[in-house]
């Protein structure tokens, strides 16, 4: 792994659900995420599935005439129904390999709503993040308040002291999709703090 991202953004990996979600604002901001990559010319790196937010949110760059770039593991091919109609699909042999791949690729994250999945992804990339092993932009887009239980979480985990507060340092939280983009490229690039504690 490298610490530093690149000094562009010109791939954004989302993390998303494999299901369209309870709320019509999910796929309302998945479509417009993705019209925004197209618009800027940032390639989505996401999990390779049609299927989900996954699958709306690859539709819209692809509609808006960017480039895709799936990542999906062999396991979940027949499962998952991969999207192969986008400009390059990656099978790889492993949920980790995927992970690390994604990572390789993307200079940027953004986290949209989504189930355990989400949740696992997430959680590595900010403990890669944590452990200085990267200084990607992480972005929670939290759409319709759909983050707020998880932010509630993190806040318990700082004040029973299992998290330290400067890890509040290692991701953003946005409103909008609106303002992933802008966000990641404020970001992107920023050197380390020098408060930023590991444990």
């Amino acid at each position: 792994m490298t610490k530093e991202p690149s000094s562009q953004l010109n791939a954004l990996c989302v993390f998303c659900g494999s299901s369209l979600g309870a709320e019509p604002a999910y796929r309302r901001a998945a479509e417009q995420l993705g019209r925004h990559l197209a618009e800027a010319g940032v390639t989505l790196v996401f999990g390779g599935g049609h299927v989900g937010l996954m699958g709306v949110v690859a539709t819209a760059v692809l509609e808006g005439g960017g480039r895709v770039i799936g990542i999906i593991p062999d396991h979940l091919v027949k499962v998952e129904s991969p999207f192969r109609d986008i400009s390059e699909l990656i099978v790889v042999d492993s949920m980790h390999t995927r992970k690390r791949k994604m990572f390789d690729l993307a200079d940027a994250f953004c986290v949209l709503p989504g189930g355990l999945g989400t949740l696992d992804e997430t959680f590595e990339i900010l403990t890669w993040k944590q452990l200085h092993l990267h200084n990607k932009p992480v972005i929670l887009a939290n759409v319709d308040g759909y983050w707020d239980a998880w932010m509630n979480l993190f806040r318990v985990s700082v004040d029973k002291g299992f998290v330290q507060p400067t890890a509040e340092k290692l991701f953003s939280v946005v409103d909008t999709v609106d303002d992933v983009l802008p966000t990641a490229r404020r970001e992107i690039g920023v050197g380390w703090s020098a408060e930023t504690k590991l444990f």
